[in-house]
């Protein structure tokens, strides 16, 4: 959708972006416990760029993703991507599943899909800032410059019940008070920014009067 978008549009929005700091991860309301979660992806390194595959240019599939040990007491586990480079007021979620198993280490490529009220084992893949379900592939602008998708892993001593197709909302609010340990994984994805981004000229000094 984005990609028609033309670069000197991107260029201009460059400094438009919702921020790190709202992150789900570094919500001033949460306490992420003592434990840290080992999360990573043996498709991409932290911090490098998303595969093709994985996004609007590719296949649009969700990535695959391993995790270590979680902490003593963990109930499950629950997982948000979000785009907090996207020229929004709030980061764009990409993903929201909840109720992972605590003896899950693993999604598979393509795990990320719509799956209406979950699976029998009771994890629920939510909704996606686009109102979703599923994976919501990196799909940034144009000469925009590159984007960081935050993978956030959160193991929780218990489970709410939030109903079905949870949206980022209401997995801020589930998981608040819960959290035993987290995890985090950045990949980056960026559009055009070889291209010349073109001087955006006002009609006239008039125009600054």
């Amino acid at each position: 959708m984005l990609e028609h978008i033309p670069s000197w549009i991107g260029g201009l929005l460059s400094n438009i972006r919702a921020g790190h700091a709202r992150l789900v991860i570094v919500d001033p309301g949460l306490a992420l416990g003592d434990a840290t979660i080992d999360l990573s992806s043996p498709a991409f390194a932290s911090g490098a760029r998303l595969p093709e595959r994985f996004t609007a240019d590719g296949a649009g599939v969700s990535p695959p993703l391993v995790w270590g040990d979680v902490p003593p007491g963990t109930a499950s586990l629950a997982l948000i991507v979000e785009d907090p480079d996207a020229p929004a007021t709030h980061p764009l979620t990409h993903a929201i599943i909840w109720d992972l198993p605590p003896d899950e280490r693993r999604l598979a490529e393509g795990a990320i899909v719509a799956d209406g009220a979950g699976s029998a084992d009771g994890r629920d893949v939510g909704r996606n800032s686009y109102l979703r379900e599923g994976w919501l592939p990196p799909d940034p602008p144009n000469g925009h410059g590159s984007h960081d998708y935050v993978f956030q892993l959160f193991a929780l001593s218990e489970t709410p019940d939030i109903g079905a197709n949870p949206g980022r909302s209401g997995f801020l609010r589930a998981i608040e008070g819960r959290i035993l340990g987290a995890g985090l994984l950045v990949g980056t994805y960026s559009r055009g920014e070889q291209e010349p981004i073109r001087g955006y000229e006002l009609p006239g000094d008039a125009a600054l009067a």
